[in-house]
């Protein structure tokens, strides 16, 4: 079967059978018929046993043969249900595959061969059943066989075996890219089921954060069935765009470590090319300006209140004017007020037109004061610009203000902490992470991309900064009995990340490893995340941080060659007949010619795989490359279908309009209004943190 250069010949007839046949006659006639090859007992028992073992040995040959050309024109269904899945606290379950070696390659080339095209190809039966398959009255029941692609990739191996990835490989993050409809979704439950149920060696169990920007109802069902079997269902949290009377509140800015975190991640969305720069470093110091002003004013920074004092700066100024001069010079007003009095409109400076009469007398009587304080003096020289300058320098925030506060998003995203009535619960990430929870994000892109993705730089950004707080702390650093320097395990799952990521993402991956972040990030190709980043350069900084790839079908040539590339060439051999005849010319010679016929294998350098290959991959398929080079084949799982009867009845409703309006609701407002046969507001799962303190 096999050559000593390693050329196997699998697609052949399988000639065994004949060997089978031929030792089952001789068996039976040494048995039957002793006699006639005169033979005794005990060499009759011999040669019947001797017999019988060669045919069970020629069989099983001849069943390898059989089953390997069976596999290549049609693989049988894998199956499992979500309670079946393995969870290890060694590695990660993926699938069932094989290490792809040269070897394979060899046997992939062999079906290409035009004597092999008999061996490959479907047969009558299979036609007939893809036949049956496109009738509409029989879809159902062949449902498992439509997974389309090549079943030759996989079926080169007869021999699967159980595929994981080791977890301490985890860290070094995640790229799963694949066109759509092709699994990556599927193999995202897969990931999270485990993620879910796993505990440590502490028996502690592990975070997980899913950002999910088209809001997919069977995923956000399995994450619930996951949590409810591992009996962390009141850890479970929904953070959905789409459905704000249903969903969990969150302050992107509400918490930070240093207070300049909060003007970063709002100016970090706004473009830095070019003539933008300025504007965006203008935003930047406006931002920090108005968010030191709330904080002393014992104010918790949000959206809401940013966006107010961006359109009336006047306000934050006179506010926090009183504030200062009411602890420090309570006496100082009444002469602002005696200035306040000889003011009017002809009688203002050039630059303060259009600015209230107190602002200017604040300005005046600071001015012939010696007052210093930076926030009073960032506001002074806020107020100080033309009115008519400051907005149009202010122009490029106010439109992503607008988006995180139209409509009844700014509810979710401006939380009102001291609406006590209001049972939706308020989290933010450090509490996530010290609760061990676990929380879907929907960020309903099909209805409104632009606020997704501002809503979605501003998370990340915020666990750029958590992040940072668990590298230099620990989770429980401030916490009474906490141990210093512990750092959990955080996983991070971003369906279409790249409709989510800015610039905030390429520290998460390139630093976020140190504080326990695993990020498993899926895409389709790799112009995505350039052409979200704008810059090939920053994309190939993004991907250069994932360790570990997982390419499924994809149908982008470059894509698929960010893996081809990174494998070796190997040895190939292609079988080759020559004949040749030469004629004599001598009559004397006994023959008028000769001939010669010839069987040669042909070597060559091919690559292991070819991105023609990753192409033609059946859904639910994909080449693996994992370990720091090592290529496997994989296969995933078909979920078997589970019931939704374990949902609370909030989930249930929520579910099922998520699969009824696939697209968002249709309303006036943005956000979106909830379907009216939702609750007003689901069970609060966790507690709400409306009494933490703005900073750490």
């Amino acid at each position: 079967m096999s050559h000593p250069t390693g050329y196997e010949r699998w697609l052949r007839p399988a000639v065994e059978l004949y060997s089978v046949v031929a030792c089952m006659l001789a068996a039976g006639l040494v048995a039957l018929i002793p006699e006639t090859f005169g033979l005794s007992a005990p060499m009759v028992s011999f040669a019947t046993t001797a017999f019988l073992c060669l045919a069970a040995a020629r069989l099983y040959q001849a069943h390898r043969i059989l089953r390997y050309r069976r596999n290549l024109r049609r693989l049988p269904a894998y199956t499992l249900s979500s309670a079946a899945i393995p969870v290890s606290t060694q590695t990660l379950f993926i699938g069932r595959g094989f290490r792809w070696e040269a070897r394979h390659t060899q046997r992939l080339l062999e079906t290409y061969l035009p004597q092999c095209r008999r061996y490959v190809e479907p047969s009558r039966y299979d036609r007939f059943i893809q036949y049956l398959f496109k009738q509409p009255s029989r879809r159902g029941h062949l449902t498992q066989a439509a997974i389309g692609g090549l079943p030759r990739l996989h079926g080169v191996e007869p021999d699967e075996q159980d595929v994981c990835l080791p977890l301490n490989e985890r860290v070094g993050h995640t790229l799963v890219l694949g066109t759509t409809r092709v699994g990556k979704t599927r193999l995202a439950e897969l990931f999270i089921a485990q993620d879910i149920r796993r505990r440590n060696a502490q028996g502690e169990h592990e975070v997980v954060i899913v950002f999910d920007p088209k809001g997919d109802a069977d995923l956000l069902k399995r994450m619930y069935a996951e949590a409810k079997r591992a009996g962390r269902e009141q850890e479970f949290l929904v953070f959905h765009l789409g459905w704000p009377n249903s969903s969990a509140r969150y302050n992107a800015v509400g918490r930070f470590g240093r207070i300049s975190e909060v003007a970063t991640r709002l100016a970090g969305q706004l473009s830095g090319e070019g003539d933008s720069a300025a504007f965006r470093e203008f935003a930047w110091r406006f931002v920090n300006i108005i968010a030191r002003a709330l904080v002393e004013l014992g104010q918790r920074p949000d959206y809401r209140l940013i966006q107010r004092y961006v359109i009336n700066i006047d306000a934050l100024f006179i506010q926090y004017a009183e504030h200062y001069f009411a602890t420090r010079e309570p006496e100082a007003w009444e002469a602002i007020l005696t200035l306040e009095a000889g003011l009017n409109n002809r009688n203002l400076p050039r630059h303060m037109i259009g600015r209230e009469i107190r602002v200017v007398a604040l300005e005046q009587y600071l001015s012939n004061t010696h007052h210093f304080d930076p926030v009073l003096d960032g506001l002074r020289s806020a107020v100080r610009y033309e009115r008519s300058f400051f907005d149009k320098i202010v122009a490029s925030l106010l439109p992503l203000l607008e988006k995180l506060t139209t409509g009844k998003i700014v509810q979710l995203l401006s939380p009102d902490y001291e609406d006590l009535q209001d049972p939706r619960p308020i989290f933010d990430w450090l509490q996530v992470v010290r609760q061990r929870a676990i929380v879907y994000v929907g960020l309903d892109a099909l209805s409104d991309a632009e606020v997704a993705a501002a809503v979605g730089n501003s998370m990340f950004a915020d666990l750029v900064s958590v992040a940072g707080h668990l590298y230099k702390f620990g989770v429980d650093s401030g916490l009474p009995g906490g141990k210093p320097g512990t750092k959990p395990t955080i996983n991070l799952h971003a369906d279409e990340f790249n409709e989510l990521m800015g610039d905030e993402f390429i520290p998460l991956v390139n630093k976020g490893g140190g504080a326990g972040v695993q990020v498993t990030a899926y895409t389709q190709t790799l112009s995505d995340i350039e052409a979200r980043l704008g810059n090939r350069a920053k994309a190939d900084q993004v991907i250069g941080n994932f360790n570990n790839l997982f390419m499924l079908r994809v149908r982008e040539t470059a894509t698929a060659e960010l893996l081809t590339r990174q494998l070796p060439q190997v040895d190939v051999y292609t079988p080759a007949q020559s004949s040749s005849v030469t004629d004599t010319s001598d009559p004397a010679a006994a023959s008028a010619f000769t001939s010669s016929t010839q069987d040669q294998l042909v070597g060559s350098r091919r690559p292991l795989i070819e991105p023609a290959h990753l192409v033609a991959l059946p859904k639910g398929q994909c080449f693996a490359l994992l370990e720091g080079g090592a290529l496997w084949k994989v296969r995933m799982p078909l979920p078997l279908p589970d019931t939704d009867d374990d949902l609370p009845a909030d989930l249930r409703a929520l579910t099922a309009a998520m699969r009824r309006r696939p697209f968002g609701p249709k309303t006036a407002e943005p956000s979106g209004e909830p379907d009216s046969t939702l609750p007003t507001a689901p069970e609060p799962p966790m507690t709400s943190i409306a009494e933490a303190s703005p900073h750490e």
